[in-house]
């Protein structure tokens, strides 16, 4: 799930994880050699399990990774209801907007805010990272 924050720079996430080799591109290329091996002249110990342990090592940069992405989840949702009360100036696409954070809804897992501005104008469906200035 991509992190929505304050005065983030959206990258596309999906574009680097294509460009990553993953687990289940180790074991296919690990199985391809282990099935093409000569039987005369099998794999050394030493190089297999130099190759288990690089497997086990992105197994665990694997779950690392999933465990980080969760709190960057956390510390999203947690950074954006220390907003609420607060006013803060948005880039809306229209030019920038201030207002006073009011509520806080979630799509798909991604925190949302409503602003009142001064006019009692509301402003709905502002994500953290459209956020340029935070106010008391």
């Amino acid at each position: 799930m991509a992190v929505e924050s304050i005065g983030r720079i959206n990258s596309d996430s999906a574009a680097l994880r294509q460009n990553a080799v993953g687990i289940e591109d180790f074991l296919q290329i690990f199985l391809t050699q282990l099935t093409f091996q000569d039987p005369l002249e099998p794999v050394d110990n030493r190089e297999f399990i130099a190759q288990l342990a690089q497997f086990s090592s992105l197994e665990t940069a694997t779950r690392t990774n999933d465990n980080i992405e969760g709190l960057l989840d956390v510390q999203s949702v947690s950074q954006s209801v220390g907003l609420i009360g607060k006013t803060v100036q948005v880039d809306n696409g229209d030019g920038f907007a201030i207002g006073k954070v009011t509520t806080i809804s979630f799509n798909n897992g991604n925190p949302l805010l409503t602003l009142q501005t001064e006019d009692d104008t509301p402003i709905t469906g502002i994500s953290p990272s459209q956020i340029t200035v935070v106010r008391e």
